[in-house]
């Protein structure tokens, strides 16, 4: 393991993409490659990148990638696909749109499967950005399949988050729904060449202005007003001016909110990491007795959380009965 780590920490990509391969699947071999590598985390600038199916997510990436290499940084993407219902795989894992970005070696492009979490982000994405940032890459794109109301789950594991969005789709409301207003740092109205991409720029900035005026007094960290930038991603059209934008956000980042959004997302995954953790604790602990209980439930002789209470006292002992010993 050793000199794997090694190997990729020099960056040679077969190395990096041996370790990504392993922290995709999890298990004490990825635990033991995080550990390895997360002194080296930290450095890079995590975008992420959402919106509706057929907004050109792929495409706007791969020409971000290329705008972030004309400006002498290295960057790597994690796109995260649909699973295929039967093998679980990325059904887009060929990534034939990205394949002008193959041959530089200033830019590492991943596909993984979403393998059914929401918001299209799989458990171990957050640990395949790390392999990467380790690795030394300077800015990480992280593109989601954008399914539906769940989108919001990529602002837990990007520093800025684009909201991709496109004219015609269909009623404006959908841009408000699950709080997509609140996660984005920018909006990009792509396919701009498109009939109606005014309207959809106009309806996102009057949205902010409305949200602006809702929100007044908040804390510093909301003075943020997100831009909305027209792009055609197929010709390449507003994509330097978008890149513009997200460094001028990650600066803003860097400057005023990095501490207090660092603690959260590390809590976060603290506490996502405890609740894992202890529940496989807790039914080797309990082992057949959980069968049993889930019977009794089936039977409708005990509730869920009479149920559960029964495991939980089996592990942390009843304050009263701790008292009385």
């Amino acid at each position: 393991m050793d000199a794997l780590v090694d190997a990729a920490l020099s960056g040679q990509k077969r190395a990096i993409a041996r370790l990504m391969t392993i922290v995709e699947n999890g298990g004490p071999e990825a635990r033991e490659v995080i550990a390895r590598l997360y002194p080296h985390t930290g450095q890079a600038h995590v975008i992420g990148i959402t919106g509706p199916p057929g907004s050109g997510k792929s495409t706007l990436v791969n020409q971000m990638a290329g705008e972030y290499r004309r400006r002498g940084m290295t960057v790597g993407v994690i796109a995260v696909d649909p699973s295929s219902p039967f093998s679980g795989g990325a059904l887009l894992g060929d990534r034939v749109r990205m394949r002008s970005l193959g041959g530089d070696p200033g830019v590492f492009v991943r596909s993984m499967a979403s393998r059914g979490s929401l918001g299209g982000l799989a458990r171990s994405t957050t640990n395949m950005v790390r392999v990467l940032d380790a690795c030394g890459f300077q800015r990480i794109l992280l593109e989601t399949v954008g399914a539906g109301q769940s989108e919001v789950e990529i602002a837990r594991a990007a520093h800025t988050t684009i909201v991709t969005q496109v004219p015609g789709m269909g009623d404006d409301i959908q841009m408000l729904k699950a709080g997509i207003l609140e996660i984005a740092d920018l909006f990009v109205v792509n396919k701009a060449d498109l009939e109606g991409a005014d309207r959809t720029v106009g309806f996102l900035k009057a949205s902010l202005d409305l949200q602006s005026t809702e929100g007044e007094g908040a804390t510093e960290a909301a003075h943020w007003r997100p831009p909305v930038i027209k792009t055609v991603a197929t010709t390449g059209a507003g994509v330097s001016l978008a890149i513009d934008e997200i460094e001028r956000h990650v600066a803003y980042w860097q400057h005023s909110d990095r501490v207090r959004a660092e603690r959260v997302r590390v809590a976060a995954e603290l506490e996502a990491i405890l609740r894992d953790d202890l529940l496989q604790a807790a039914l080797a602990h309990v082992g057949e007795q959980y069968h049993r209980l889930v019977d009794r439930l089936l039977a409708r002789e005990v509730d869920p959380y009479s149920a559960a209470r029964e495991i939980t006292r089996q592990i942390i002992p009843d304050e009263s009965s701790t008292a009385n010993s």
